[in-house]
């Protein structure tokens, strides 16, 4: 994976995955997140395949880290860093 993209990807996990306001199907929110990220790495010149190439499929993992900020939010704690991406 190329330095972009793992910069790009770090950055835009951290600005839009939050834990969420309300009780959501993960599954959906995930798939959402990972089309708006897909998209923007396209416009930043980050081509889906090298974020993938590094982290694996980007709606489990985006799935995973909405996981961690809800669990997070729900134990009062910050969220997880963000070590895998």
């Amino acid at each position: 994976m190329t330095e972009k993209a793992i910069e790009f990807l770090q950055e835009w996990i951290s600005e839009k995955v939050q834990a969420p306001q309300e009780p959501i199907k993960l599954e959906q929110e995930a798939g959402i997140l990972a089309r708006e990220c897909a998209k923007q790495a396209e416009n930043a010149g980050v081509k889906l395949e090298d974020i993938e190439e590094e982290v694996g499929d980007l709606k489990e993992l985006i799935a995973t880290k909405l996981e961690d900020a809800a669990e997070a939010q729900r134990e009062g704690t910050e969220t997880p860093s963000q070590d895998r991406a």
